[in-house]
């Protein structure tokens, strides 16, 4: 249990008692499908460059003049990590809210799950 200062007044949050709110399990599992899917696609792009690059002639093929795939593979890698952390920062603004509306769930309950 915690004790949150509100305007001088001092809310007591049970954090327990939010943690067996089904909302709450609902954006626990929400937010770890996410997190895991954009793990997975992380890495598995990142590993497939030197696999690509150490055990197959695909990315050494010119595409563009002299340029050759694995230029185009490594620069596809620094924009899908920006991508990446923009969809990261996008849905963690969401989730946000979704955790106040919970709060305010459990504080318009009284506090009892």
């Amino acid at each position: 249990m915690t004790m949150a200062a509100n305007n001088n007044k001092v809310d007591v949050i049970d954090y327990d008692a939010i943690a067996e709110l089904p909302s709450f399990k609902a954006l626990v599992k929400r937010k770890n499908a996410f997190l895991w899917s954009v793990t997975a696609i992380f890495l598995i792009a990142y590993i497939t460059l030197p696999i690509l690059t150490s055990y197959t002639k695909i990315l050494h093929q010119p595409v563009i003049g002299d340029i050759t795939a694995v230029w185009l593979y490594s620069a596809g890698l620094f924009i899908m990590t920006w991508s990446l952390c923009h969809l990261y920062v996008a849905k963690a603004n969401s989730y946000d809210k979704a955790a106040q509306a919970i709060i305010a769930e459990y504080k318009e309950g009284g506090g009892r799950v």
